[in-house]
């Protein structure tokens, strides 16, 4: 029988907070550490930062998981972490303190105006003035502060979806303002051009066709989930029976929303959510999490919805 490897890998932990930054130093983080065969490598407290040597198999026993807690935050994590010799791996996963709130200081109607014109103008859309739009709006900020998270979530997102043409952000045309703007969705008309771009996208596997989405769409047509990430994905499910022209363009009506895991073992091996998924809607706070952490795993450009929590 050949003897084990001794070789190690590098792996690099490093902890953030829900603004985004680096947690305080001197704060106390438990990182539990476990190989892909799920047999626990180290379980103790270590500053953000710290670096392990942890054992190399050249096998799947290389797909780590990594979770961190600390006291007054909620737990998080990302698995697999897939550690090799040859490069130093880095794993940056965000706590929220238990008590944090939404901060909406870089999304207020004027600083929104100054700093995302695009999307200002979308939020503006179909009001009959300036000042009717930014009261709505504020409305939804006050009232509503978790549906109003889970808009700039997923349109931060889609901004960022790379369609053949454009982003599914860019032909949204004018949302939904009803009781539909929820915490875990809201609806909206886009041109529907989007649906020929999804399709193409799915062509070339950035997203896939949801089975069975009737189920969970009432009145649905179809359904496309973005593949880029293990959580968080944006899913663009279309309504096209509905229709309203806007700008002299026949929209089609879209529901877009972000799931959590697409891996129930991912959500079984990290137990990151404050509440069961099954009779809950989505929390915001989880998403822009797992969002962020997976962006930063996958290195494409950050996550930076103009809210932050804190």
């Amino acid at each position: 029988m050949a003897a084990p490897s001794t070789q190690t890998s590098s792996l690099q932990i490093n902890v953030f907070d829900g603004t985004r930054q680096s947690i305080g130093s001197n704060i106390d983080i438990l990182m539990t550490i476990r190989d892909g065969r799920q047999n626990l490598f180290r379980r103790d407290f270590f500053p953000s930062g710290q670096k392990f040597a942890v054992p190399f198999f050249d096998n799947f026993g290389d797909n780590y998981t990594v979770v961190a807690f600390a006291d007054g935050y909620h737990q998080a994590g990302f698995t697999p972490v897939v550690c090799s010799p040859k490069i130093p791996q880095r794993v940056d996963i965000m706590l929220l303190k238990k008590d944090a709130g939404f901060n909406f200081a870089d999304a207020q109607w004027d600083v929104l105006a100054a700093t995302d014109p695009g999307l200002h103008d979308l939020l503006a859309h179909g009001a009959s003035s300036d000042a009717v739009a930014k009261d709505r709006y504020t409305q939804l900020m006050e009232d509503r502060p978790a549906a109003l998270a889970c808009l700039l979530n997923i349109t931060t997102a889609m901004a960022a979806i790379h369609l053949p043409d454009g982003s599914p952000l860019e032909y949204f045309k004018e949302l939904i303002w009803d009781d539909t703007m929820a915490q875990d969705r809201f609806y909206g008309w886009a041109d529907p051009k989007l649906y020929d771009e999804v399709k193409l996208a799915a062509a070339q596997h950035q997203f896939e066709r949801e089975l069975g989405f009737e189920l969970f769409h009432h009145g649905a047509t179809d359904s496309y989930k973005q593949k880029q990430f293990g959580e968080a994905n944006v899913q663009l499910t279309f309504h096209a029976n509905e229709t309203k022209t806007i700008d002299g363009v026949e929209c089609i009506k879209m529901e877009p929303d972000i799931d959590y895991f697409n891996d129930p073992l991912a959500h079984a091996l990290l137990e990151v959510l404050v509440n069961g998924i099954s009779g809950s809607l989505t929390d915001p706070k989880q998403v822009y999490v797992l969002r962020w952490i997976a962006g930063r795993h996958a290195g494409v450009p950050a996550f930076n919805p103009p809210y932050v929590i804190a």
